[in-house]
């Protein structure tokens, strides 16, 4: 098998399963992320709505943003491009965008702190995506932005294939705990 079968098929294997766990562990993830002290204060945010069966990390989000973060979630561009962070706050009117995405209207904003959604990671810090490339498009423009993965910890997988153009995780927070990885170069 080549590397994009090998990527998809872990992808389909983990999206199936997926669909029976509970968004609602969201809240653990972001008790976690907030005791573990990981997001620094004053840095720019960049979240993500979730998807259907994804964690949900809006308590983080708000919570984040009551603690006076600056938060942005992507807007989905067109392929090939990376995604352009707007500004948010709870309340604040979504538009749908591709994919199923959704995302505020505002301002665009630059995160120094990356919220990464995934659909596996490994205890490595590779993660893989839904396969569009647009974290890794998006994160090659933003070299210094801390990248943190959310998940479930069910998500987590012996070896998760990667590529050159794969950028690796400083760290993932799921509802157990937040795992930090040594190195997390591109």
């Amino acid at each position: 098998m080549d590397l994009a079968e090998q990527k998809a098929a872990l992808r389909a294997e983990i999206l199936g399963l997926r669909a029976r766990w509970n968004p609602a562990l969201g809240a653990q993830l972001a008790a976690h992320v907030l005791a573990s002290g990981i997001v620094p204060a004053g840095a720019v945010v960049a979240g993500f709505w979730p998807m259907p069966h994804e964690i949900d990390i809006r308590p983080l989000l708000t919570a984040l943003h009551e603690r006076g973060h600056v938060i942005g979630l992507p807007e989905t561009t067109p392929r090939g491009n990376p995604l352009i962070f707007r500004a948010w706050a709870p309340g604040v009117e979504l538009a749908r965008g591709r994919y199923g995405t959704m995302h505020p209207l505002g301002a665009a904003v630059t995160p120094d702190f990356v919220l990464v959604p995934l659909v596996a990671f490994d205890a490595t810090g590779h993660r893989l995506g839904y396969g569009g490339g647009y974290y890794d498009r998006t994160l090659a423009g933003l070299p210094h932005a801390f990248r943190l993965g959310c998940a479930y910890a069910a998500q987590q997988v012996a070896h998760v294939p990667v590529e050159e153009t794969d950028f690796h995780l400083h760290a993932v927070a799921t509802e157990g705990e937040v795992y930090r990885f040594g190195n997390a170069s591109s």
